[in-house]
């Protein structure tokens, strides 16, 4: 007998929607059983990895399959549960929509969970969640009840990832962390983004209400060691020349470096000063050390 709906509470809780470490209790013929307390779920034989044995420990992720029944698998979604992610829709029913989990089974997006009905084919940023009436993992395009800036757990100048969740008259409306909401502002983007990309940013500034504007890239001097770094990895692979300089407009620079000018300059005068590189009238060039 496998686990109902709903897990077993026992000494320590399977996570589902997760990945669990557990141990290998005993082979059957179409897979094998890992200890979750109680009888044991299934880890199908399709994704045994080889020499796997009883008394092994194992990480798995743990969800329900098309019968209720919680199963364990090696494969990797595109998301756990708390994530926020963009997937296509694959089936759309009365219903709901399923949409690419990369897993075997789709995960649901109940019609209620949608915001304007979601299309076959279409992707659609979506946080995954634990529905409370059936215990199983389902999937909502309504995100904005998550998220939350009354109580903020970063401060200026932190590293952060964000999320695009939508174009603003301003800019583009991010998420930060799963938990809070801010601004990047239309002159900090230097490169084509979409909602649901994905990138490391910092807090530039938190304005009153706790409003937070936000930047692509790393904050203060490790931003400009990084991008130096950059700068120098480009310049032996060009034979120690590059022909960039301070009249090279912006969008030339960041289709070749992939940084704004501003940061360009930075990085450059940083590595002037410390006589990596000299500056002539048509470029940079590397300094032998």
């Amino acid at each position: 007998m496998l686990l109902p709906l709903l897990p077993v509470k026992t000494s320590y809780m399977v996570k589902v929607g997760d990945y669990n470490v557990l141990r290998v209790l005993r082979e059957v013929d179409f897979g094998f059983y890992l200890d979750d307390g109680a009888e044991g779920i299934l880890l199908p034989k399709r994704f045994v990895p080889e020499g796997l044995a009883p008394g092994d420990e194992l990480k798995v992720f743990v969800y329900h399959d098309s019968e209720g029944r919680l199963i364990a698998t090696t494969q990797h979604p595109k998301g756990v549960v708390g994530d926020i992610v963009k997937m296509k829709a694959i089936t759309v029913t009365n219903q709901g929509a399923f949409l690419d989990w990369g897993l075997m089974k789709d995960i649901f997006v109940p019609k209620s969970k949608q915001l304007v009905g979601m299309r076959q084919g279409a992707e659609y940023l979506v946080k995954i969640y634990i529905d409370e009436q059936t215990g199983r993992v389902a999937a909502t395009e309504k995100i904005e009840p998550f998220l939350s800036n009354e109580e903020l757990t970063v401060k200026e100048m932190d590293t952060v990832d964000l999320i695009v969740y939508r174009r603003t008259d301003i800019g583009y409306l991010v998420i930060i962390n799963n938990v809070h909401t801010g601004v990047l502002h239309f002159n900090e983007v230097y490169r084509s983004i979409g909602v649901g990309d994905k990138f490391k940013g910092f807090i530039k500034t938190i304005r009153p209400e706790n409003k937070i504007d936000v930047v692509i890239g790393k904050a203060g001097y490790d931003r400009v060691e990084d991008e130096a770094g950059k700068i120098v990895r480009l310049l032996n692979e060009n034979n120690g020349y590059l022909p960039y300089h301070d009249k090279t407009g912006p969008e030339e620079i960041y289709e070749f470096f992939g940084m704004s000018k501003k940061a360009f300059k930075m990085a450059v005068g940083t590595l002037y000063k410390q006589q990596k590189i000299t500056l002539t009238k048509t470029g940079i060039k590397l300094l032998e050390s």
